[in-house]
């Protein structure tokens, strides 16, 4: 067994060529480019039993050589995954059962039959690689290099394959970011959260590609500085797999998802406080800023049922084609990556920055949630029209609590922080909608406001925080 760890990143053919080319590539080649074909096959049950236990199993033809590989599933964010990894090299094109048993095979899977494994889907591609070395601080650095492209194919259909993959092979997974990082300044690339094996089974079954990454969890002692790290992962993660999800189906609700998780991105860089200083995240968040007031405005038209929200709705997909192929879109996530790698918002924070960090999540958490309530300002029935744009100027409040609120909820010590989540949730969407209405509809959305304010300032949880 061995630990396979890369970054994945699709491509567009045009970058394909120019990754060839470019300077830091060609500085650090150290072999010639070899071109391959190989041919895959995997098998699974007719249940799909080995998806279910996030297991991939496959045949390959390499040349004049045929291994059986089987995978874990692993973890997988912004591109880079970690899984084990074993093989078998075979004398023909024929899956060997008898080698699957003991450490090698899953004890969830205990119960399968293997008789009944049989091919399920293939991809087929050519692949152009190289070992790229460097050194980093004194360190040797090897990676190969490879670009895929051809075709997974299924019995529903077929998706194109046109990536790069940075697989390590001496060094650390933060060389791998690095690079990533080096070369998407120059270059579109889009970290890719999905192995070519995912894309076979997404085929089969649209509904089977994962959304959310794997949940770490939370408890109350967690330090701060811990929470900042979990919930950067996992915000990356999700947002990424949403993008990928959006590029793949198209579906309105993935689009709308993804747009909610990159408010929620935004967020995230402004409720630690000094523990996160302001200035660690200034790059995301004015990235974050342009890309979201790119995408708002076909967000919020979509909602409407009528013939603007149909067109927003059908838009979408290549609006959102043409921003995650601009250099901004790797810029971002790659450069993300590397910074919670790197945990780069420790880096001469101030000392109440570093006594933040220490605090026990429940304690920051209600000091959090507090403060931005106090601050809130609701639609209240005395205030007049003219007041609409005063509570519109709360959204960003808004939007901050709603990423508190939604990831650490079960966390806060309140009576009906469901409740609250959802109440202001309710008012968030309403003051997104002032913007859309028109004259006639006007008045009938103040006074849902105003009946939306009282219903908030009467829970519990409210009355709570702000005491």
């Amino acid at each position: 067994m061995f630990k396979e760890t890369e970054i994945k990143l699709r491509i567009s053919d045009d970058t394909l060529t120019a990754l060839r080319e470019h300077p830091l590539v060609q500085e650090r080649q150290q072999t010639t480019w070899q071109t391959k074909q190989l041919i895959n096959q995997y098998f699974d049950t007719p249940q799909q039993s080995l998806a279910a236990a996030k297991v991939a199993l496959r045949l390959r033809r390499d040349g004049d050589q045929i291994i059986q590989t089987l995978k874990t599933r692993g973890n997988s964010v912004a591109g880079l995954s970690e899984r084990n990894e074993w093989e078998w090299h075979l004398d023909k094109m024929q899956l060997d059962t008898s080698v699957l048993h003991g450490e090698y095979w899953p004890e969830a899977l205990a119960g399968c039959d293997l008789a009944s494994l049989q091919p399920l889907f293939s991809n087929d591609f050519s692949r152009q690689h190289c070992l790229l070395a460097w050194q980093r601080d004194g360190e040797q650095v090897v990676v190969d290099m490879a670009l895929d492209q051809g075709a997974v194919k299924t019995a529903n259909g077929e998706e194109p394959i046109s990536e790069l993959e940075l697989e390590m092979r001496e060094g650390s997974s933060q060389a791998l970011f690095e690079l990533a990082a080096e070369l998407a300044e120059d270059l579109p690339l889009m970290p890719c959260d999905i192995s070519k094996a995912e894309r076979g089974y997404r085929l089969l079954d649209a509904g089977s590609y994962q959304l959310r990454p794997a949940h770490l969890g939370w408890s109350a002692e967690l330090p701060v500085d811990e929470v900042i790290a979990r919930a950067g992962w996992t915000l990356l993660g999700h947002s990424q797999r949403l993008a990928e999800q959006f590029r793949f189906s198209g579906q309105w609700r993935h689009f709308r998802e993804l747009v909610v998780q990159l408010d929620h991105l935004r967020a995230y860089f402004s409720v630690f406080d000094l523990a996160l200083p302001r200035s660690a995240g200034q790059p995301f968040v004015t990235a974050l800023d342009d890309m979201l007031n790119y995408l708002h405005p076909l967000y919020l038209a979509g909602w409407a049922d009528d013939a603007q929200g149909q067109d927003a709705r059908a838009e979408a997909p290549e609006i959102f084609a043409r921003l995650s192929n601009e250099l901004a879109w790797g810029q971002l996530f790659i450069g993300l990556a590397l910074w919670l790698q790197q945990k780069r918002w420790t880096e001469n924070r101030p000392p109440r920055g570093e006594r933040v960090a220490a605090l026990p999540m429940e304690r920051w958490l209600l000091g959090a949630v507090s403060k931005e309530i106090q601050a809130l300002r609701v639609p209240h029935n005395n205030d007049g029209d003219e007041r609409v744009s005063e509570w519109c100027d709360q959204l960003p409040r808004l939007q901050r609590l709603h990423f508190l609120l939604n990831q650490f909820r079960r966390q806060l010590k309140v009576a009906e922080a469901d409740r609250l989540f959802g109440e202001l949730s309710k008012l968030q969407e309403l003051l997104q909608q002032t913007s859309q209405v028109d004259a006639s509809q006007r008045d009938a959305l103040l006074a849902t406001l105003r009946k939306q304010g009282l219903r908030i300032r009467r829970l519990s949880a409210w009355r709570e925080l702000n005491g």
